[in-house]
């Protein structure tokens, strides 16, 4: 299981610091979520914390562009950092042209689907990308509830994922918590995201332990 701790839910006061617990502890990625107050009601990170971020961090970094036209921006987050560029179906009126921009950066191409959104949707593409990110959450916001029908959708992704012979994670980004990840591993998942699980708790590093042995 590949734990990606959400930047999100991390301490903007002392934001080094919280890196440096992230690089310290047995998470494998960096998770951030970029929001343009457009695409969801909320507004989250730019270029200059990216690269800060980048500037710290000792592992991957996972960039969850939850924009508009994300083509736009898609090779300055390259440039900033990012590893790993998941970009929102929702968002993308040529999706197959953003996942060769993506990749044709070296970064690894992601796409991620909203709560309401099918995973079928995904099967003409699911060939061409390294990484399905879920939305177990209505996209704009940490600390929501976890969505039980996440677990479904999970098992109905790797059975399409079987089917078109791709090599795609699967994601969880939202209410992911010690009690729902060993369901989710079940139904599938190889990536989860945790934000306030991880940085609301006592001891951080250690709850990142406990993820990861799910």
């Amino acid at each position: 299981m590949i734990i990606a701790p959400s930047l999100l839910s991390a301490n903007f006061a002392n934001l080094e610091q919280d890196i440096h617990m992230i690089n310290n502890s047995v998470a494998d990625w960096f998770h951030i979520d970029v929001m343009d107050g457009v695409f969801v009601p909320n507004i989250s990170f730019g270029f200059p914390v990216m690269k800060a971020i980048h500037k710290h961090a000792q592992k991957p970094l996972d960039v969850h562009l939850m924009i508009v036209d994300p083509d736009r921006y898609i090779p300055a987050f390259r440039d900033a950092g990012a590893d790993v560029i998941s970009v929102h179906l929702e968002a993308c009126t040529h999706l197959h042209r953003s996942i060769q921009l993506i990749k044709n950066g070296g970064a690894k191409a992601g796409v991620a689907v909203n709560p309401h959104t099918s995973v079928s949707l995904l099967k003409d593409v699911l060939a061409d990308i390294d990484l399905v990110c879920l939305m177990s959450v209505n996209p704009g916001f940490g600390g929501q509830k976890f969505i039980q029908n996440t677990y479904q959708k999970v098992r109905e992704l790797k059975q399409l994922i079987i089917e078109t012979k791709s090599n795609a994670l699967i994601e969880i980004d939202g209410g992911v918590d010690l009690k729902n990840a060993p369901m989710l591993k079940d139904a599938g998942a190889d990536v989860l995201v945790a934000g306030n699980t991880v940085f609301g708790a006592a001891d951080p590093v250690a709850t990142v332990g406990m993820l990861k042995k799910v």
